[in-house]
């Protein structure tokens, strides 16, 4: 039986880690991932402004108090796309 193609998109590690810690909550602030995934602000940044481009994840950006605060949470189609993935590696495990 072939294996099941991964999600070029969820195979990076830092996005993986997003997603994987955006399926348990209803949504997090971008320090809070900064700090689980141990991720630069800049490359925290790049990965979700392209999560967000594939439609994984919805980024609301609000201020707390006077200062910016930048909110993730997983989307549908974020949800589907990782439980997919999830499925092919576990395919990849059985072999």
């Amino acid at each position: 039986m072939p294996f099941a193609p991964l999600d070029p998109l969820l195979h990076n590690q830092l996005r993986l880690a997003v997603v994987s810690l955006l399926v348990n909550v209803e949504s997090a602030d971008f320090t809070w991932l900064l700090e689980k995934t141990g991720a630069t602000r800049g490359n925290l940044s790049v990965q979700l402004s392209k999560l967000k481009d594939a439609g994984y994840i919805k980024v609301k950006k609000t201020f707390k108090g006077s200062y910016p605060n930048t909110s993730c949470s997983l989307t549908a189609k974020g949800l589907k796309a990782f439980e997919g993935y999830v499925e092919a590696i576990k395919g990849y495990l059985e072999q």
